[in-house]
């Protein structure tokens, strides 16, 4: 008895899926590709006047380092073997990190609590008039309990992109590394 094709969105989705996320080299060929282009995004945002604040900085690293993981894993596999396995290990931890960042960003955006990083809160207005006017001159000029831009449909913001972009990747990532385990 023959087995079945599935036919359908769903099977087709599995297959694109499979083919995208397997091997273990192609899968961080996608995680990095993807990662490079969320950092495209951010800077040709950054460099059309939409000025990052200090929590949308701290959301870039994991991205560089999930290119950099992935290049280590591409590249690396001849020197170190276990180079590609380790990289797609480490990746959905370094995506899930950065869903956290960014979820914690969107509370402070949306001022379900304040941030406890320095350059996110208004300065303290103690003092003498010098005290407080060095504070301010000191403090980033974007505020991070500010939304600068959200989508003009659903109302999100950048940072809550990123916490559903995150979560999506990680869960990509653990996905392509249950397919790939053995796998080189």
């Amino acid at each position: 008895m023959r087995k079945s094709k599935k036919i359908g969105y769903h099977g087709s989705m599995k297959d694109l899926a499979l083919k995208l996320l397997t091997p273990t080299r192609r899968a961080l060929l996608v995680f990095g590709g993807i990662s490079a282009l969320a950092l495209a995004i951010a800077f040709a945002a950054q460099f059309s006047g939409l000025a990052p604040c200090v929590l949308c900085i701290y959301q870039r690293w994991p991205y560089l380092a999930v290119i950099l993981l992935s290049a280590f894993g591409i590249f690396g596999h001849q020197k170190y073997p276990n180079a590609p396995a380790v990289a797609l290990t480490l990746t959905p931890f370094i995506f899930l990190l950065n869903a956290v960042f960014a979820f914690y960003h969107t509370g402070v955006e949306r001022h379900w609590w304040k941030s406890f990083l320095e350059g996110c809160s208004i300065p303290d207005m103690k003092g003498n008039i010098t005290d407080v006017l060095a504070q301010i001159q000191a403090a980033p000029v974007v505020r991070c309990d500010e939304i600068p831009w959200t989508d003009p449909v659903l109302g999100l913001s950048m940072a809550n992109y990123n916490v559903l972009l995150c979560l999506v990747l990680a869960i990509a990532a653990l996905w392509a590394l249950a397919k790939n385990r053995g796998v080189k």
